[in-house]
């Protein structure tokens, strides 16, 4: 039986990547993606998620940018993804402390 707090969360293909470069208004790692997408998983705009790529996993913001394809995301500054890898998003849950289920997801 799923849990409440679980939900619908099928993985995005990263359709973009940006590199950003010293003296850029906007830097840092960051994770773009559609309205619709966002709200399928219930994501505010500029909330932290959990980037999990094929190689690693990252802490970044989600950014709401209807620009970006239905089922893509752009990527800004974050090492180890590449267009065309599938990277799926995780709220991190700030309230509560670590459980086996979210570590061993997160690895």
């Amino acid at each position: 039986m799923r849990r409440s707090t679980e939900m619908y969360n099928p993985p995005l293909q990263v359709v973009g990547f940006i590199g950003s470069r010293r003296g850029d208004a906007e830097r840092g790692p960051a994770i773009m993606l559609n309205r619709e997408e966002a709200q399928l998983r219930m994501l505010a705009d500029g909330e932290l998620v959990f980037i999990l790529g094929p190689t690693r996993k990252e802490l970044a913001p989600a950014l709401v940018d209807d620009e970006v394809p239905r089922g893509g995301v752009v990527v800004r500054d974050i090492a180890g993804l590449m267009v065309t890898d599938v990277v799926k998003l995780v709220k991190p849950d700030m309230d509560r402390g670590p459980s086996p289920a979210r570590t061993e997801l997160l690895g």
